[in-house]
């Protein structure tokens, strides 16, 4: 059995024309924000890919069929949807058989962009290692999708209501390579630091997209995580944060969010405690991660044109 991708018309073509491809994912359209601000946030991030060099390729599902690339009026049907399903690796072929409709998360973007040959994938912060895993169990597929799938992904590091030392550790365990892009330290999604040091660093794309090349020369699975921290004047700085965080855990706790539920609950109880603040650094770094995307997809098409 085959898997039925629909590509966008300018996915098809720079696929065609060996053109660098970046895969995005849509769960920060269903599950991220609200009409109109998803649609205006998945249009600039689109917008940024193409400044920089690089074609856009926005991943879902829509009536049981997996899209790469989606065109203008496809965003607009997903930004408006409601009861959208929210994918990763263990929700994907259900959908899909189902005829249904899904956002995907990093893990399932992954899937995704490995199947229609895409190595590059552009997104905020991945999933990791729940606080209170040790009792909950809750860690995300994520992780393990970065062991498994020749992807390479440029995140403003893991979320930071995640617990990041676990998370870290996790990933080490799978031999996810982690590199911070120019600087030493790992970024905390809406801050540029965490308190903790970066196991790699790389500071240029084609750095970046030597490693990636590298592990496949080497036979490795699994891709690699590109921590690329948010611009200097769009963080939220770790001190003012971390208060935030541990009320927003607490009212997630009283509130009894499990599962899925949590990350979405988290984001949306510290844009409140945020004034807004979390969702315009969301979008910063969500651009940023686009933009650095683009450049390591285009060194990686740059290379296999020679």
């Amino acid at each position: 059995m085959t898997i039925d991708i629909v590509h966008s018309p300018e996915v098809a073509e720079a696929r065609a024309g060996g053109k660098p491809i970046v895969a995005l994912e849509s769960t920060i359209i269903t599950h991220g924000m609200p009409y109109p601000d998803n649609l205006e946030t998945a249009r600039a991030v689109e917008a940024a890919v193409r400044g920089a060099g690089a074609v856009p390729a926005t991943v879902a599902v829509m009536d049981g069929r997996l899209h790469v690339g989606l065109v203008d009026a496809g965003l607009e049907a997903l930004a408006r949807a409601r009861r959208v399903a929210k994918l990763s690796r263990a929700d994907l072929a259900v959908c899909l058989a189902r005829g249904g409709t899904g956002a995907t998360t990093v893990a399932a973007t992954m899937i995704a962009a490995a199947q229609a040959g895409i190595a590059v994938f552009a997104t905020g912060g991945i999933g990791g290692v729940h606080r209170g895993a040790e009792e909950s169990f809750d860690i995300s597929a994520d992780l393990r999708e970065l062991a498994e799938t020749p992807v390479t992904v440029i995140a403003a590091g893991a979320k930071a209501i995640l617990d990041l030392p676990k998370t870290l550790e996790v990933l080490e365990t799978y031999g996810v390579p982690v590199i911070a892009y120019g600087q030493d330290e790992f970024p905390a999604f809406w801050s540029r630091g965490s308190g903790i040091a970066a196991p790699l660093r790389m500071d240029t794309p084609a750095e970046i997209a030597a490693a990636h090349r590298m592990r496949a020369a080497l036979g490795l699975p699994g891709g690699q995580l590109v921590a690329n921290p948010i611009p200097a004047e769009a963080e939220i700085r770790r001190e003012t944060l971390q208060p935030l965080i541990r009320r927003a855990q607490a009212d997630a706790e009283m509130a009894g969010i499990t599962g899925k539920a949590v990350t979405p609950y988290l984001l949306q109880r510290l844009y409140e405690l945020t004034d807004g603040a979390s969702l315009r650094a969301n979008i910063a770094l969500v651009l940023n991660n686009a933009r650095l995307a683009a450049a390591i997809a285009s060194e990686l098409a740059r290379d296999r044109g020679r």
